[in-house]
């Protein structure tokens, strides 16, 4: 394991006007910041699974997110609207139970917390907003409005 992070590896677009994803330059680093007690801690490891991945595509009916979550039940995930227009989806991996008799070969699924959000654009339906979840698959569908034509009103010209 390489006590070096790769900050390179991460999918976030920093010129995307729609994501409000920080960038943690600790993100994925094996030392534990707030504890010095142990070298590797990873209990407080505050985005072990924030590198949750979701696609966003836009039909013309609505903008549809889809976030893989495997392992996650429904119950396990919030999808929320702040401030009227950020789309927030989040939830809790928790870890598995260690048993004293375990003995461990290899940890490689992440688990803890995870936040993603969303700059809604203006056309889209925020009172409209529905989330299913089938085999690990978050789908969230948010209407869009229809764009109005722009009317044009003939003016009579006096004089």
């Amino acid at each position: 394991m390489s006590l070096i992070p790769n900050i390179f590896d991460q999918q976030t677009n920093i010129f995307d006007p729609f994501s409000l994803d920080v960038w943690d330059p600790f993100h994925g680093f094996p030392f534990n910041r707030n504890n010095n007690s142990s070298l590797f801690n990873f209990n407080d490891t505050p985005s072990a699974f924030s590198n949750a991945r979701i696609d966003w595509k836009e039909t013309p009916e609505a903008h549809v997110f889809k976030a893989d979550l495997p392992g996650l039940k429904k119950e396990e995930v919030k999808v929320e609207l702040e401030e009227g227009r950020v789309l927030q989806i989040s939830g809790e991996r928790s870890r598995e139970v260690e048993d004293r008799n375990d003995k461990w070969h290899r940890v490689e699924r992440s688990s803890g917390k995870f936040v993603r959000r969303f700059r809604l654009p203006e056309n889209a339906k925020v009172d409209e907003v529905k989330a299913a979840m089938e085999n690990g698959v978050l789908t969230v569908t948010v209407p869009k409005e229809e764009v109005k034509a722009a009317q044009v009103k003939a003016i009579d010209i006096s004089g």
